[in-house]
């Protein structure tokens, strides 16, 4: 099951059987389908009952029509529901049945599409439907905006249905962008129409009176009923939701109407609230720049890993998947960076295996406990497999990473006191206090049977034993992908995604009080924009949110600061103008250095819907130096 080209069906259907429905009164209506290629929509649609008065019309190549025609001939199941079809090919119409007819014709050539549709018995005075489905966007923007001009002066009563890309500039945009020019078919339209608002425009001046525009995150949520959405969410072991809305955001469903009796807004039913697409307000810029590491970096592309500094100026990477030994695989190696006299290098890391193999883990957690221990909590395999436990991670007190010997990591297996707590991913392991005792304060994330969790264990650091502390206050609803960060001997909770698979735009406070801890809301002003899978630190009483997703689709996140005094809330774009690749900011790990105001940015990225993986290739750090002095 495949969830991209789900929702592109569930959003063409939608509009075509909405179409079929609010023009049931009249006595003869038509679908004209432009590029349909090999689409099944007229079968799916007669096999339902809904053709009773309405004829399909399919246009593509010469080519692929008769292609089409030889493969509908030699099924008799398609063959049935077409009827009696004429053998004889008449000018452009290669296949024609009583309500179907398949034509060869070329789209860019206006004429003689006109003159093939007229000859096969299209009607310019019943309300005619037009379907594009990511075919306009091949051909050049005069041709395109021809067709959309002819369609809206030519037919008295017509509906559009246009489904495409948009969002070319950002870091997805590119990877999109570059699939489709490797492949030789450049996506025209995409310069001149980049978002909703210009294809909107676009419509409203070549002739239709009323259009809207939605992106896939918006109809899945607004125009698919929830009961569908959770038997979707359902039907199979998933853990790609970052992918899954980052490619609902870059492509969107039109639909325009003129001189329909009355109107035809397929997409406003269930909208109640406009859904992100204005521009997010900016307060500055930050600027990104490589790190210019000289020594092998290949080992940290790759995502869903967790890196953490395990001393002042080394950082610890593990886990995560991306590329190893010249393929994608769960990433078995770790890897060390260390600062040597102001830059990054690539350090040497030997592991050393006792009992429990590493397993190759996505989305756990590494908590530095002293100079030479850190716990690792949880991560996944596979999305139906959690079983990987908490596991110690020794180093020595003293190391130099760049000796030639570099670091040894030894794994220590754990007696599984606390392994259903462990027993999760996409959660967060944070250190608390209380009255002078340290705990890791474990919290969301998911598991092989919960898609979210909203519980929590207090792990005493030296016994790790989980501990019953109460809690008070408005419990968080459940989350995973969010962000948690140690504050005032408390836990700041900032965003993630809830349990309809929608991102929350909630910051809790966990709060240490007399006989326990007390969770508190933080209220920001202007609101938080709803997100996950992004990083967070704590400096000089500001919250720093780093990257993750949104259904803002205008833009990507960028660094987001809170005052924890104020609740002011200012957002930063970063500026990627010294970075020759897409920096994507989701599935990454970052590292604050305190001292220089400095934060390392490390792997991040993954699978891009059909479009082929993309892992950021190198570190890549930014200063906070002039943000965090102004602020």
């Amino acid at each position: 099951f495949h969830r991209g080209y789900y929702v592109r069906t569930r959003a063409v259907d939608h509009c075509v059987q909405d179409f079929l429905l609010k023009t049931q009164s009249h006595p003869r209506t038509q679908i004209l389908s432009l590029g349909a290629g090999f689409d099944s929509l007229y079968f799916r649609l007669k096999d339902m009952g809904l053709l009773s008065h309405t004829v399909v019309y399919e246009v593509d190549f010469p080519n692929v029509v008769c292609q089409k025609a030889t493969l509908i001939k030699g099924i008799k199941e398609l063959s049935a529901l077409v009827g009696d079809a004429e053998g004889e090919r008449i000018g452009a119409t290669t296949f024609s049945g009583e309500d179907y007819k398949l034509l060869g014709v070329d789209l860019s050539e206006l004429s003689k599409l006109q003159k093939a549709l007229e000859e096969a018995g299209l009607d310019s005075e019943v309300p005619t439907l037009f379907l594009a489905e990511v075919v306009l966007t091949y051909m050049e923007n005069s041709r395109s905006d021809a067709l959309i001009q002819w369609a809206a002066e030519h037919f008295s009563q017509a509906c559009f249905v246009l489904y495409e890309q948009m969002h070319p500039e950002d870091p997805f945009g590119r990877v999109m962008q570059q699939h489709f020019s490797q492949l030789n078919s450049t996506l025209q339209s995409l310069a001149q129409y980049p978002d909703h608002e210009a294809q909107r425009r676009r419509f409203l001046q070549k002739g239709w009176t009323e259009c809207s525009v939605m992106d896939m995150n918006e109809f899945f949520t607004f125009c698919t009923p929830e009961d569908e959405q959770r038997r979707v969410q359902a039907l199979e072991p998933f853990d790609e939701y970052e992918e899954w809305h980052l490619k609902c955001s870059h492509y969107f469903v039109l639909t325009a109407a003129k001189g329909m009796k009355s109107s035809w807004t397929p997409l406003l039913s269930n909208m109640t609230v406009p859904y992100g697409d204005g521009p997010v307000k900016v307060a500055g810029s930050i600027t990104a720049s490589v790190c210019g590491i000289h020594s092998e970096v290949a080992g940290l592309r790759r995502y869903g890993h967790h890196s953490a500094l395990i001393k002042p100026d080394i950082i610890l990477t593990t886990g995560g998947f991306g590329e190893e030994d010249g393929q994608h695989c769960r990433m078995r190696n770790f890897h060390v960076l260390i600062k040597h006299e102001g830059c990054w290098k690539a350090g040497g890391v030997k592991k050393e295996n006792h009992g429990k193999r590493w397993g190759g883990r996505l989305y756990h957690t590494v908590s530095c406990l002293s100079n030479n221990l850190a716990l690792v909590v949880g991560g996944r395999t596979s999305p139906s497999s959690a079983a990987l436990g908490m596991l110690w991670l020794k180093f020595p007190e003293s190391c130099n990473a760049l000796d030639s010997d570099g670091i040894t990591v030894e794994l220590v297996d754990l007696q599984p006191v606390a392994e259903p707590a462990a027993l999760r991913w996409r959660h967060t392991a944070t250190e608390v206090k209380k009255k002078s005792e340290k705990y890791l304060f474990l919290y969301g994330g998911r598991s092989a049977m919960q898609p979210v969790l909203g519980d929590w264990y207090f792990l005493h650091t030296e016994e790790l034993s989980c501990t019953a502390i109460p809690v008070e206050g408005p419990v968080p609803e459940s989350r995973h992908s969010h962000s948690a960060c140690s504050w005032r001997g408390g836990v700041l909770i900032a965003g993630g995604l809830g349990a309809a698979e929608q991102p929350l735009g909630s910051v809790f406070f966990l709060r240490e009080i007399e006989h326990g801890f007390q969770w508190q809301t933080v209220e920001t002003h202007p609101p938080l924009i709803p997100r996950y899978s992004h990083t967070a630190h704590v400096y000089d009483e500001k919250l720093l949110l780093v990257g993750g997703v949104w259904f803002h689709s205008s833009s990507v996140p960028g660094i987001t600061i809170i005052d924890l005094m104020t609740g002011l809330c200012m957002d930063y774009t970063i500026s990627v103008e010294h970075l020759e690749w897409p920096l994507m900011l989701h599935n990454h790990s970052s590292v604050f250095l305190p001292n220089e105001k400095e934060l390392l940015l490390i792997g991040g990225g993954g699978n891009c819907f059909s479009f082929g993986t993309h892992l950021n290739p190198e570190p890549v750090s930014l200063s906070f130096s002039n943000i965090l002095t102004s602020h």
